[in-house]
């Protein structure tokens, strides 16, 4: 059984035959998982720009938490091993884009990761830790991250990076939000609206909110040689007025997908307790109601990360 979106709002449950186990391969029983409210929303709306692998019918989602419920002999798990599956591509014609919204996966054993059992559901949200991660580790380049002293977008993403931020020892984080159902919940640093916020000499900036709009406010707010990191996704033409950013000789970075490093990276944060993930999860659906579950997660802006429940699913 799998979300399967066979066009842009069309989403339905399928059973769909999987790839047969390779050697080095792994059947996962999922659990949990979680719906991305960024290039999920996007794949749902049918916004999303040309991706390689892009086309419907597919089966989305890249934020899976389950158990081995097979292992091949040339992977190092066990069955009844916890695992976190960023993804998966196993479903035949279907493409698996990013393929992780399903019952049941078969994935290559190095693509998982082993989590704490006392993890549970909260484990989904690996992924989006390990892209908070990749963006201010500079993709994995920075053996010393800088911590953004402005992060723009109070979501999941957002708030993954000002708990990085407060377990670096920075205390003046400052986050801005324009949902006021979203300025709850800081721990350790300070949310506000951006009309709220006098401060104009920003020396780093991390934008997580998709708002290709938002460039021309952040240019305004920079320090000289300051720098703003692009770090969600951008269905629209990026694009800002010259002047200011000449005038503060402004650098603009993206920050790409998280490799495998930022996941272990943060797997190893995550259990020794430095990062914590609870409290972001607010909302549960059972599979079988994904369809609500999806338009929940993306028209719901009191909904931060909404979980699928596999595990009474056939």
């Amino acid at each position: 059984m799998a979300v399967v979106l066979a066009s842009p709002e069309h989403l339905q449950l399928e059973r769909l035959a999987l790839s047969p186990r390779g050697e080095d391969d792994l059947l996962v029983e999922v659990e949990w998982s979680g719906i991305s409210t960024g290039t999920e929303r996007l794949l749902w709306s049918g916004r999303m720009p040309p991706f390689p692998g892009m086309g419907y019918p597919l089966v989305p989602g890249y934020e899976s938490v389950g158990r081995v419920a097979e292992a091949g002999a040339d992977s190092a798990f066990r069955p009844g091993d916890r695992v976190f599956v960023p993804g998966a591509n196993c479903f035949g014609p279907v493409r698996g884009l990013f393929g992780g919204a399903a019952r049941r996966l078969v994935v290559p054993a190095r693509r998982v990761v082993a989590v704490d059992e006392a993890l549970g559901e909260d484990a989904v949200l690996m992924a989006l830790a390990a892209t908070a991660y990749h963006a201010v580790a500079r993709g994995g380049t920075c053996e010393h991250p800088e911590p953004p002293e402005l992060i723009v977008g109070h979501g999941v993403l957002g708030r993954l990076l000002a708990r990085l931020n407060v377990a670096a020892g920075c205390t003046n984080t400052v986050v801005w939000e324009t949902d006021a159902r979203r300025q709850d919940g800081a721990r350790g640093y300070t949310v506000l609206h951006p009309d709220d916020d006098p401060r104009r000499d920003y020396r780093s900036v991390c934008d997580v909110s998709g708002d290709a709009a938002m460039l021309d406010v952040l240019m305004q707010r920079l320090a000289p040689g300051g720098e703003i990191v692009l770090a969600g996704f951008y269905p629209d033409r990026v694009s800002f007025a010259f002047p200011p950013a000449f005038m503060r000789e402004a650098r603009i970075r993206v920050a790409a997908e998280w490799q495998r490093p930022d996941l272990l990276a943060v797997k190893a944060l995550i259990e020794s307790g430095v990062l914590p993930l609870d409290g972001l999860v607010t909302h549960h659906c059972e599979a079988d109601q994904a369809d609500q579950a999806y338009r929940t997660a993306f028209g719901d802006a009191g909904c931060l990360k909404m979980i699928l429940d596999w595990r009474h699913s056939a």
